[in-house]
């Protein structure tokens, strides 16, 4: 007879309130629930306040990613104005959001992925005793080299937007104010740094040379073409990761999403295609097409709110209804749909539908899982830290170039805010009626990831993610850690009383 067990996992390591349950029979993973314990209610507490407010509150939605929660309001305001940022404006807006990214790139896969690589679960790996003298909590060379590095980083958003977090410097049409050639030359000097240790510590190698890896057997080459490469962090997660097994777990529902991200200046030496660095879309495997916002929705079927069907963001609402204990309901995270799918979004799903090739080629072969996930994170920064020096630059030489555009004034009217957060895709939908705030309605990355089940009960992205997973110990499943923790969860963000399920 197959045995069934239910486990609760405890996770910390996560910001904000996340409770996992997982079925396992016979060793494997057979059904997962996720639930977002946490109620909010930051789109109801902005109701009947000046337009403006966003800029100021939303940022407070979480300390980790609150540039990208700025940017996000300050879009949406520019939309229903219908202003468009100066150069320089977009300049600066784009380096701030994107050294957060890369903080937090660098943070989450040194501190919260690969300090389970130090856990005793894995004793018995080759790579065990090396994986604690990196990764051991406040103890690992890599771990205490990781938060130096990135806080000195930080720094620069500091010097851009006079503090961080929560930080309020981005106004419609623009920024509140140009920063100085001597903190633009700072902010060069820490970028410049931050890129030498990234290169040498992270990659084991030149940006340029890790550009070249374009698919799964050129990463295999480099891997084995210098100690450097294998001795970086990147290396590390390649070789531990493929011993551990989690290059066979956690592919997800196969379906990516990404709203695109940093528009490009109207004169920039940065080159992309579309207007951005970071391209739009949807794509169901490699297959790619064109992103369209009307077919986003939320389902609340199985969350605690109250039920009128699937609705777009811009008609949504925020209307909890529980008592922590109704009928199907599981988590206060509502579950976000793309013209009704299951959608991943992140450092991945950006890669794929931006068309780098060495991910095409992974998720086109089938080897989509929690490594790649994570891999695609951790080599982000190296897209990133060119166009952030390039920016840089052209600040420096167009120094005292207009910086907002417009008066200030948000008239009557609805406009979206779509951004790429370190985690992945994130809207703010805003509708201004009579001068106030009527309407405001956020999706964030980790609703669209750690969603719970929809009307049609499909499981959430990271649910499905786990489904099959085989666990060599019911009691202590770090296996599923590894697939959620690759999703980078952020309840704070996600959620809109904690009361554990029976």
């Amino acid at each position: 007879m197959a045995s069934r067990i239910i486990r609760d996992l405890p996770f910390n390591r996560v910001e904000g309130d996340l409770e996992v349950s997982i079925e396992v029979s016979d060793g494997r993973i057979t059904d997962a629930w996720s639930a977002g314990t946490l109620y909010r209610g930051f789109e109801n507490m902005m109701k009947g306040r000046g337009p403006l407010d966003g800029l100021v509150m939303t940022p407070r939605i979480c300390g980790i990613c609150s540039t990208t929660h700025l940017t996000a309001a300050a879009r949406a305001l520019d939309a229903i104005a219908g202003l468009t940022p100066p150069d320089n404006a977009v300049r600066v807006r784009n380096v701030a959001l994107m050294v957060e990214h890369m903080q937090s790139d660098v943070r989450q896969s040194v501190l919260m992925y690969m300090a389970d690589f130090a856990h005793e679960a894995y004793r018995a790996h080759p790579l065990h005793a090396e994986a604690l003298g990196r990764y051991a909590p406040a103890a690992g060379s890599s771990a205490i080299d990781a938060i130096r590095e990135t806080k000195r980083l930080i720094e620069v958003i500091g010097l851009l937007g006079g503090q961080w977090p929560h930080s309020s410097f981005m106004v419609p049409g623009g920024i509140a104010f140009a920063p100085s050639l001597a903190n633009v030359l700072q902010c060069r000097q820490i970028v410049g740094a931050f890129r030498a240790w990234y290169e040498r510590r992270v990659l084991g190698c030149s940006i340029e040379r890790w550009a070249a890896v374009g698919d799964g057997a050129a990463l295999d080459a480099w891997l084995a073409e210098r100690s450097e490469h294998r001795d970086g962090e990147v290396g590390f997660l390649l070789r531990f990761g493929r011993a551990a097994g989690l290059d066979a777990i956690g592919g997800g529902p196969g379906a990516f999403l990404s709203y695109g991200a940093f528009d490009l200046p109207r004169e920039t030496a940065v080159a992309a295609a579309g207007g951005r660095l970071l391209a739009a879309g949807f794509a169901s495997g490699t297959t790619i097409r064109p992103f369209d916002a009307g077919l986003v929705a939320e389902d609340v079927s199985h969350a605690w709110y109250r039920d009128h069907g699937a609705l777009h963001p811009a008609d949504g609402e925020t209307a909890p209804y529980a008592s922590g204990q109704a009928g199907r309901a599981y988590s206060w995270i509502k579950a976000p749909r793309y013209d009704g799918q299951v959608i991943e979004t992140g450092p991945l799903a950006e890669a794929v539908v931006d068309g780098r090739p060495l991910f095409v080629d992974l998720v086109g072969a089938g080897r989509s899982s929690a490594l790649v996930r994570q891999l695609a994170r951790l080599t982000r920064p190296a897209l990133l830290l060119p166009a952030v020096d390039a920016w840089l630059g052209e600040l420096l030489s167009t120094h005292g170039a207009p910086i907002v555009a417009g008066e200030g004034h948000v008239p009557d009217g609805e406009g979206a805010g779509l951004v790429e957060a370190a985690r992945g895709a994130l809207g703010h939908w805003v509708r201004i009626a009579d001068g106030r705030i009527a309407g405001y309605q956020i999706i964030t990355p980790t609703a669209w990831n750690g969603s719970p089940r929809d009307a049609q009960g499909r499981r959430g992205a990271w649910e499905e993610a786990m489904i099959g997973i085989a666990v060599a110990d019911p009691e202590n499943p770090v296996e599923a850690g590894h697939v959620i923790r690759s999703f980078d969860p952020c309840l704070v963000c996600a959620v809109h009383a904690v009361r554990r399920r029976s």
